[in-house]
């Protein structure tokens, strides 16, 4: 054991497994080390991976040789007396996979490891203390997603310095099996909340569209965000991103006695269920926010404009923002006139021109006092994949479609030209005069959201006009 060495981090030829250099101090009594010291080791590039377990492997005797284990919890691994000789297989689905890292442990080194990286070492010393801290609770559920790859596979070429023959080892180590048929270590999984309505579709549609693997889908009918029950119902450990596409977006009921409680209790006190969840299990949250934050004076909102709410909604929605923005792994999407599967403006219009088309008599109104932009969930979604599969800065970030900025009864009539049907047909309204008639919500009147952040992110949203003409042409 080296003593008095300079705190100092190697990085691997795998991605994530750091080995430390811990500084060790020593006089006639002994020694002393800091093992695990947050704020330095941070700093130095550790992952703050929030242990919450702290382990030890006692081995009474040289050659006791354990693994090769990639277990779905990262792990920071030090030696408390005598030592052992390491050796780390990527088992992560990729270009790493199978690559190989040996190293001698003893107290003056260390080694993060991070998830599905398999770890397996070797005593060069009786009584060996082996000791890890790890940032999941062992359970079941966990087990399962262990993988394994045989110790002795001449593939991975690990030279152990006691030859296999002469170790103590398990049987059940002895018979994993070789690399080639080793189980990758499967991702994180994601839970999508809300999986009924227009986003919730279009995350499922995505996900499926693109072959991804670890999709858990809810609603409220089988996880309700607002009860305290949601800490205890899952295993969130198994899980690294929550997409929250859920909220109470009836934004005239909510100004009903019932509806506002209804609004509090599902935006606010549930999204705060799930930053507390996310928060502690360190898992991503993505959450879904809107133009109704703002009070609709400024005629495009950037990320950085103060809220003013007008209504009960839009109130419960900027609360929802300013809990989620202190997760440390967020990101907000704030979007407007959401389009997708199910009832929304576009599809109400489509069925009102064929209707008229048929000479049905029916009165068709649109506003022409609120301006702004389509949303599509098609491109809602693949923006937020984008995002987080670049590992974008986390924040929060206006996400609608590009183009210019048109009023609702704009919108209505060229899906009207787009049909074929006489757009004249259509009234223009206003949202004023319609909240004072029927008691309800005050709306912002300009709801266009500036789109110069998302774009330096990486992605360019598509212009709504020409999805607007496609999800016509989908659904006349």
């Amino acid at each position: 054991m080296e003593f008095e060495k300079k705190l100092s981090v190697t990085e691997t030829g795998i991605p994530g497994l750091l080995v430390f250099d811990l500084p060790v101090h020593n006089d006639n009594r002994g020694w002393f080390k800091e093992n695990w010291q947050r704020e330095k080791m941070t700093a130095l590039g550790l992952p703050d991976f929030g242990p919450v377990q702290n382990n030890i492997s006692y081995n009474s005797d040289r050659g006791v040789t354990r693994g090769i284990h990639a277990e779905p919890w990262d792990k920071f691994i030090s030696i408390a007396e005598g030592e052992i000789f390491g050796a780390w297989v990527d088992l992560r689905p990729g270009e790493h996979f199978g690559k190989v890292f040996t190293t001698k442990l003893d107290p003056s080194r260390a080694i993060f490891v991070p998830r599905g990286v398999g770890n397996s070492f070797q005593t060069l010393a009786d009584n060996t203390a082996y000791t890890y801290l790890v940032n999941a609770h062992w359970s079941l559920d966990q087990k399962k997603s262990y993988t394994f790859v045989n110790l002795a596979d001449p593939q991975l070429g690990i030279k152990w310095p006691i030859p296999l023959d002469e170790a103590e080892l398990s049987d059940a180590d002895a018979h994993h099996p070789y690399l080639a048929q080793a189980t990758p270590m499967s991702p994180r999984r994601t839970m999508v909340i809300g999986a009924k309505g227009q986003l919730g579709q279009g995350v499922k549609a995505y996900a499926e569209q693109h072959d991804l693997q670890g999709f858990d889908y809810t609603d409220f009918d089988s996880l309700d965000i607002a009860d305290d029950g949601i800490f205890t119902r899952c295993n969130w450990d198994m899980y690294g991103t929550i997409i929250n596409a859920a909220a109470f977006t009836a934004v005239d009921k909510a100004e009903t006695t019932e509806g506002r409680k209804q609004a509090w209790k599902t935006n606010v006190q549930g999204v705060a269920n799930l930053a507390r969840i996310a928060t502690e299990h360190r898992l991503t949250l993505i959450h879904i926010s809107t133009d109704y934050v703002f009070d609709g004076t400024e005629q495009e909102h950037t990320e950085k404009e103060d809220f003013a709410p007008l209504g009960v909604y839009g109130q419960t929605k900027a609360a929802a923002d300013v809990i989620v923005s202190n997760v440390p792994k967020h990101y907000i999407f704030r979007s407007s006139w959401i389009v997708g599967e199910g009832h929304n403006f576009v599809a109400r219009m489509i069925d009102l021109a064929n209707k008229v088309a048929a000479g049905d008599a029916v009165e068709v109104q649109a506003p022409n006092d609120q301006v702004g932009r389509l949303t599509f969930v098609s491109d809602l979604t693949k923006g937020i994949f984008t995002l987080l599969n670049n590992q974008a800065e986390y924040g929060t970030y206006n996400l609608t479609g590009s183009g210019k900025i048109s009023s609702w009864y704009d919108i209505a009539c060229q899906i009207f030209n787009y049909l074929g049907v006489d757009s004249s047909t259509i009234v223009a309204n206003s949202v004023d005069a319609y909240a004072k008639q029927v008691h309800g919500s005050p709306r912002p009147h300009y709801c266009g959201l500036a789109l110069n952040k998302i774009r330096e992110a990486g992605f360019e949203p598509a212009d709504w006009e020409t999805l607007l003409a496609r999800y016509v042409d989908e659904h006349r």
